[in-house]
């Protein structure tokens, strides 16, 4: 009876004290993607992607982001509404093997919350937002559900990085198209 009386209290105030000094404010999901292009930035709120993903209304702001890309609405909301299906423990593997972390590492560059101070807090907010996106989507994932995973409010997103990776991969591809297509009628006509 004793051990109770005494025990009782201790454990409360053990549960009371770590709930307030340990107590982190929860973010359920990315609320806006920061978009950030050499000394520019506009920040987008990612309930106003949604909105333009499922109803097709884009606010002005939005408006002026999505006409900038060039692109037609229709094939933006395709883009965003686009699924990827791909088993939750198969994604997990993926992302955690070397090829996935090379990968990663990558696209940390290009996404990554607002405060990363390196590139291994992006990582992990990567590998968040893809498990958790595909817990949301039943085993599917786009780049909604992604938004929603994100673990933290802001989302950056590094346009200058992506030209990067994006001319890289442009110049892969012409060198890859180049070996690969008779590359001496290819030598003789340069």
């Amino acid at each position: 009876m004793k051990f109770s009386k005494y025990i009782i209290p201790k454990i409360s105030l053990i549960l009371i004290s770590n709930a307030f000094f340990f107590n982190t404010p929860e973010v359920k999901s990315a609320e806006n993607i920061k978009i950030i292009y050499s000394i520019f930035s506009r920040t987008i709120e990612v309930d106003s992607l949604k909105k333009f993903a499922e109803e097709g209304y884009a606010s002005d702001n939005l408006r002026r982001i999505l006409r900038a890309t060039g692109s037609s609405d229709e094939k933006i909301k395709y883009t965003l509404n686009k699924n990827f299906e791909v088993p939750i423990t198969i994604a997990s593997k993926l992302i955690n093997s070397e090829i996935g972390n090379v990968f990663l590492t990558r696209l940390s560059s290009i996404i990554h919350p607002s405060r990363a101070k390196d590139e291994r807090t992006g990582k992990l907010a990567l590998k968040a937002s893809v498990i958790q996106g595909l817990n949301l989507g039943d085993g599917k994932i786009n780049l909604l559900n992604f938004f929603d995973a994100y673990p933290t409010k802001t989302v950056i997103l590094n346009v200058n990085a992506l030209s990067k990776v994006l001319n890289k991969v442009e110049s892969i591809t012409e060198l890859l198209d180049f070996f690969t297509n008779s590359p001496l009628e290819k030598i003789k006509t340069n």
